[in-house]
């Protein structure tokens, strides 16, 4: 069966907990992505980042990105998928959080990180029109 490593985009860049949501935004700029996954000085993942976080969370709330910090907006635990999960794992754990994105981890370290991209690109048509419409309800 297929695993998270074999499907994942690896080497994800992290934001630091400590840099600010105005380094965070030229992050995902200069890497042409929508979420960057948070890490800190221990190199654990705290938390995931996304370009909608930014729009509601900071701006929408009139708050200066330049001051925000990343780690201030990692809330709760994170919803991570082990590295050589099968695809099943990555399929029921996407659908009972209700996420498009699941950091890729091998013990504590972040490997990777599996998009609904790449579970489309990998996986079955039926498994993924599944999984899109449990996503798609709210």
């Amino acid at each position: 069966m297929t695993t998270a490593r074999e499907i994942m985009t690896p080497d994800a860049t992290c934001i630091g907990a400590k840099e600010t949501i105005l380094d965070a935004a030229r992050k995902m700029t200069e890497l042409g992505v929508g979420a960057l996954p948070i890490c800190g000085i221990d190199e654990r993942l705290k938390g995931m980042l996304t370009d909608r976080d930014i729009v509601v969370k900071v701006l929408g709330a009139g708050n200066d990105p330049a001051q925000v910090k990343a780690g201030d907006l990692a809330q709760g635990e994170v919803v991570t998928i082990g590295a050589d999960d099968d695809a099943s794992e990555i399929l029921r754990t996407m659908s009972s959080h209700k996420v498009r994105r699941l950091p890729v981890i091998d013990g504590h370290i972040l490997v990777g990180i599996v998009a609904l991209a790449d579970v489309a690109r990998a996986l079955p048509d039926t498994k993924v029109g599944d999984l899109l419409e449990t996503l798609s309800m709210d």
